[in-house]
């Protein structure tokens, strides 16, 4: 009975964790953003659950510390090492899941050379931006990767897959593509971004993943620090 359950467990532990970050990016009173996601863990890392979550959402875990130049508290980074550690990728992982992993490891300080970008260069504009929407956790000032010089090759395509997504109503998506195009040059003036994260965070703000990636959009939309 508990195999069937963990998908929508897991999904629920993302969902609190993300809200956890965007009570920190907000400013909040704590800035302990895994404690009560992930359980005390042991050297093993026992909680999976927690630290699955933890993979899921990426290095968008440390997002405050990046983005607010704040230390992250020892169990935070305790958690996300035990993360990074536990959950590698698979040998026929998907380039999504490779680069976020390497964006985690990048974040710890650790060298790992860049998986390969090829398939992001040759992709449709629609897949293009949908892949930057799940890598947006890479999407942060001052660092340089291979997903960014491929978003920056391509910012008009990004903002017609930003305007797609909000069309469809795909607010995760959109909110992703939103925070690329935060940090790109070259977004046609026409596209009203800030209007555009507006409606966003107005109409799928209640899934604190949009809200997560929406305050990261915003916080880099006025000068988060490089």
């Amino acid at each position: 009975m508990e195999q069937p359950e963990t998908p929508t467990r897991l999904t629920g532990a993302v969902r609190e964790l993300a809200s956890r970050v965007v009570s920190a990016l907000n400013g909040g009173d704590h800035f302990v953003v895994v404690g009560g996601v992930v359980d005390a863990t042991d050297a093993e890392g026992a909680d999976r659950l927690g630290l699955a979550a933890v993979r899921v959402l990426g290095a968008d875990t440390v997002l405050p510390s990046v983005l607010l130049r704040t230390a992250p508290a020892p169990g935070d980074l305790t958690a996300f090492e035990q993360a990074v550690r536990g959950f590698p990728p698979a040998p026929d992982a998907s380039p999504t899941s490779r680069w976020s992993h390497w964006a985690m490891r990048r974040t710890l300080g650790l060298d790992g050379a860049e998986p390969d970008t090829t398939w992001l260069d040759v992709a449709p504009w629609q897949v293009l931006t949908h892949q930057l929407a799940v890598l947006a956790a890479l999407a942060v000032p001052g660092t340089d990767s291979g997903v960014a010089r491929a978003a920056a090759r391509r910012p008009v395509d990004v903002a017609r897959g930003f305007v797609r997504a909000v069309r469809r109503r795909d607010w995760l998506q959109a909110a992703g593509a939103g925070r690329w195009l935060s940090l790109l040059d070259g977004v046609p003036d026409t596209l009203a971004l800030d209007t555009g994260l507006e409606f966003v965070a107005l109409m799928g703000g209640t899934d604190p993943r949009v809200a997560l990636q929406v305050r990261a959009a915003r916080l880099l939309r006025a000068g988060a620090p490089v």
